[in-house]
């Protein structure tokens, strides 16, 4: 039997005072009361009750048992409430993942909204361009840009990532005409080294799909500073819209080759197969919905 059963069984046993009275309020038969102590005291080693045919009073390593078995069982209730509760309230630590621009520029702006939301949640945010192992590594979801490999873990897909064309007009003041994506060769391209930016990039025209190899004198492994070294007026830069937007908006980027549009990239959020996500998960995965959606990408965000 098991021995929490049997440690209930015994304290209400013991508070009712007759093994009948704890039979009644636990719908079991006097007998089965009886095993459960039985078995309860062949486990401990000692004698917890003195029994008469209409009584049985406390020995002394009962009385012990007795009253730490009580704390226990109250110990047990209070977290099988807990783990209730937490079936419904969101609480708990979140371990989130993205790429280190997304992160910085659209994601880390976003959490408060959602810790506001959830004050019994903790995020802890990580920001990698490399392909983090969502399992191994122990995060809750994942954000990722670009196309998904079949690896059986579950993605809510949010609305495409965007990339823009861009420069400084000090740079362009001075540089080569720049009105086809075959006049970039003449250009000095400033080259992310992550992703297939590294080596070509693609765009759509007038007259359909045109991909470029492309080369430049400074590669750099994180967009703020590719941006940084566009402002600095040295050469042209495709980042993503939510990091380039605000300089274009204040006049030190000037968007180039209006003609022809960076082709959008695949953004998913990913997490783990369960058939019982945890709430504290699945508020996140809303929270994303909401504000990096398809609908919150055409201006319908939801509240």
């Amino acid at each position: 039997m098991d021995r929490l059963t049997s440690m209930a069984v015994f304290v209400r046993a013991v508070e009712l005072g007759s093994f009948t009275a704890a039979a009644d309020a636990l719908t079991m038969s006097p007998q089965l009361v009886g095993k459960n102590v039985s078995i309860l005291e062949q486990h401990l080693g000692v004698r917890l009750l003195n029994r008469t045919t209409r009584q049985h009073s406390l020995t002394e390593a009962g009385r012990h048992f007795y009253e730490r078995a009580k704390i226990i069982l109250a110990e047990v209730e209070a977290a099988e409430s807990f783990a209730a509760e937490a079936r419904v309230v969101p609480r708990g630590r979140l371990k989130i993942n993205a790429p280190v621009t997304f992160g910085i520029n659209a994601l880390a702006p976003k959490l408060p909204l959602f810790l506001r939301q959830y004050p019994e949640v903790t995020v802890e945010l990580t920001l990698a361009n490399r392909m983090v192992d969502l399992i191994d590594e122990g995060y809750d979801a994942v954000f990722r840009v670009g196309a998904l490999a079949d690896s059986g873990l579950m993605a809510k897909t949010l609305a495409p990532y965007r990339l823009i064309t861009c420069a400084a007009p000090s740079y362009l003041l001075t540089a080569p005409p720049l009105d086809t994506p075959e006049d970039l060769r003449r250009h000095e391209c400033l080259i992310f080294t992550h992703t297939s930016l590294r080596t070509e990039w693609v765009f759509d025209g007038p007259t359909g799909r045109v991909t470029l190899p492309v080369s430049g004198r400074l590669l750099l492994d994180n967009g703020e500073a590719l941006i940084s070294s566009a402002l600095a007026g040295f050469g042209i830069a495709m980042q993503p819209a939510e990091l380039v937007t605000p300089h274009i908006a204040s006049g030190r980027l000037e968007r180039v080759l209006n003609e022809y549009q960076v082709p959008t990239r695949p953004l998913h959020l990913v997490y783990a197969p369960d058939r019982r996500i945890t709430p504290k998960l699945r508020s996140f995965i809303d929270f994303a919905a909401a504000h990096f959606g398809e609908e919150s990408a055409s201006g319908n965000k939801e509240a």
